[in-house]
């Protein structure tokens, strides 16, 4: 083909043909078509994503309130946050981790997703790989594959209960592995890694330079203490372990987009110049309700904290008398029950039918493993009434 062949046919060929070719196949999480049929019904509970139905509480709101009254709206120049935010997640940090967390250790994003994919995108490009524990929150394989890296999924082993097989995750590094990724607690399964686990993955680390990247999002919604296991007690300042965290659980904050990285502190400058050309910083009136999260919401955490632990229990009474269904040993951390339905290949048929029968939204286990596709994803952080209803009509429907 000549040329001015090529040329007329990238004229003739549609916008879609255009684009990178790791964007051609992303797609949003596919819960949209559940999602369209409960639209047509009535009285639905829908549980099928990772999101409370508590409204953030007064006196975070009104911390926000208060800075847009006083004219908090403009930028705020340092792309690693708001010095008031900033010290108090100092503050937090170090009392939490038994240890100083040095501030300059910290940049503030725009919701724990922006702060996750600052973390991948500071390490990883096309020709590398990252590891990552499954079942797994599908963000973390697209956002992988948005970069150009190859996610490389190691599933956790299951018989009861979900355990992590260390020699099997460290197998699957090579040469172009730039991170191991973990979620823990673990969306979906509640799989949270053990003390000792997070000591093999930094010696690791350290023997091999390969990244740690520990998406604790969940840590504070643990039921075995104050919160999980965190890499970052035990990391010094220039390991090469990166920690996720973000406002949206342990705070009823999921609508404001407002989480924080932890990072070595000879890569801060780095975080900064990249929060800047992707989002130029997270909004001061926002900020200031992220610091009124921390400097007063412990009473909050631990309400939230109970409530779950609360429902799971309301889930696993309930769910335990389906015989259909396979109840894994209760989750240590996290807000999800997750299921498996025995002798089903496939959920997606089985959560049409809740929906249909029992007027309940469930996210199919495909969404989050290959591995996973009997299982069922159910979130518990309801009103504990909502959640009870919504586990009476399934074992109706189920049983």
């Amino acid at each position: 083909m000549s040329f001015m062949d090529k040329l007329i046919t990238a004229r003739e060929a549609n916008a879609f043909s255009g684009i990178r070719d790791q964007i051609k196949d992303l797609h949003t999480e596919n819960i949209a078509a559940l999602a369209v049929r409960a639209a047509k019904l009535d009285d639905v509970i829908a549980l099928w994503y990772g999101e409370g139905d508590m409204v953030t509480p007064p006196f975070i709101r009104d911390a926000a309130k208060a800075a847009l009254d006083a004219g908090s709206t403009f930028y705020v120049p340092d792309m690693r946050g708001a010095s008031g935010l900033q010290k108090a997640l100092f503050d937090y940090q170090s009392r939490l981790h038994g240890k100083p967390i040095d501030m300059a250790r910290s940049t503030i994003a725009p919701g724990g997703m922006q702060a996750l994919y600052i973390a991948l995108a500071l390490i990883a490009d096309a020709g590398t790989n990252v590891v990552y524990v499954s079942p797994q929150w599908p963000n973390i394989n697209n956002a992988i594959h948005l970069l150009g890296a190859e996610p490389r999924a190691v599933e956790l082993d299951f018989d009861t209960d979900w355990k992590l097989d260390l020699d099997k995750l460290f197998a699957a590094c090579d040469a172009r592995t730039r991170a191991i990724f973990l979620s823990t607690p673990s969306n979906p399964t509640g799989w949270t890694a053990s003390a000792e686990e997070m000591a093999a993955l930094l010696e690791f680390s350290r023997r091999t330079g390969i990244w740690i990247i520990s998406d604790e999002v969940y840590g504070r919604i643990y039921f075995k203490g104050d919160v999980a296991p965190s890499i970052l007690p035990i990391a010094e300042d220039e390991d090469r372990v990166m920690s996720i965290n973000s406002f949206s659980k342990a705070w009823a904050m999921t609508g404001w987009r407002v989480g924080w990285l932890t990072h070595p502190k000879s890569v801060a400058a780095q975080v900064a110049a990249m929060t800047q050309y992707i989002n130029s910083g997270t909004p001061a009136f926002v900020q200031a309700g992220a610091a009124a999260a921390l400097e007063q919401g412990e009473p909050l955490v631990a309400q939230i904290r109970q409530q779950i632990e609360t429902n799971l229990d309301i889930v696993y009474e309930g769910l335990s008398k389906v015989p259909t269904i396979l109840l894994p040993e209760k989750p240590k951390g996290g807000m999800y029950a997750f299921f498996g339905l025995k002798g089903v290949p496939d959920a997606r048929e089985a959560c049409t039918t809740i929906l249909e029968k029992a007027r309940v939204g469930l996210a199919p286990g495909l969404l989050f493993s290959g591995s996973s596709t009997s299982f069922i994803r159910m979130c518990v952080f309801r009103d504990t009434k909502t959640l009870s209803a919504a586990v009476d009509r399934m074992v109706d429907a189920l049983g």
